[in-house]
């Protein structure tokens, strides 16, 4: 790829892959890789999938930074595992507002929510909310992301995200 006139080699991102969706369930479960590794998971007919190609002028790993900047309730969150009553709160606000979609934390402020932030990082510790950090490569790499919803059919897949600008 050329940036800035200048010519930098893409890798894949080899720790990552797409994978299938089910209903409000963004990583159903199934993993699809981008690079060959041997995994002989099947894809079945009248499932979902996010295929996702990731590139790096980088190493072609990433790693998670430190400071999370996404969040996401558990798909198997009850709320049972939260101790203080403002996480539990918390946790019902963000079932009403996100369900087990990625949220961040601006997402929270702009529904009204506030002084949230021991709330959160309780419902984090109990297992009641995933936190997604940034995953970066080498310092000062660029890093690139595509990728398309598909379902599949009977004699076919059937891309779903596909668009006049897609």
């Amino acid at each position: 790829v050329e940036i800035g006139g200048k010519t930098y080699q893409v890798k894949p991102i080899r720790n990552l892959s797409g994978h299938s969706i089910d209903s409000y369930r963004i990583h159903a479960g199934k993993s699809v890789p981008i690079v060959k590794g041997g995994d002989q998971t099947k894809m079945e007919e009248g499932e979902f999938f996010a295929i996702e190609t990731f590139g790096s002028t980088g190493k072609g790993w990433v790693y998670e930074g430190d400071e999370v900047s996404h969040y996401m309730k558990r798909w198997e969150a009850r709320g049972t595992n939260a101790r203080l009553p403002r996480a539990r709160q918390l946790l019902n606000t963000i079932q009403q507002n996100f369900g087990t979609l990625a949220f961040c934390r601006r997402y929270l402020d702009r529904i009204g929510e506030t002084k949230y932030l021991l709330a959160l990082k309780n419902l984090v510790e109990c297992g009641e909310v995933d936190p997604y950090p940034p995953l970066i490569d080498n310092a000062g790499c660029f890093t690139a992301q595509w990728e398309h919803t598909l379902v599949l059919r009977p004699s076919c897949k059937e891309v779903l995200s596909r668009g006049d600008d897609y």
